[in-house]
């Protein structure tokens, strides 16, 4: 029987939210043994002077195997 725990992360991109996803796993994987899934609880946007759309946000559920 695996164990499961389950982390939230906040990863930013200035390309897109998948982006952000997967830098966030990326990240989350280099402490992280044993990752299998991640559900995206939000997304937001943050914007610069001009009104443009400057970085992307998500807010990740990452689930991973207790060992």
């Amino acid at each position: 029987m695996a164990i499961m725990k389950v982390i939230e992360i906040l990863s930013e991109s200035d390309k897109n939210w998948e982006d952000a996803t997967r830098k966030g796993i990326a990240k989350a994987s280099q402490s992280l043994k044993g990752i299998r899934s991640a559900w995206v609880q939000d997304q937001s946007v943050t914007v610069n002077d001009s009104g443009e759309v400057d970085k992307y946000r998500v807010s990740l559920k990452v689930s991973f195997e207790v060992m």
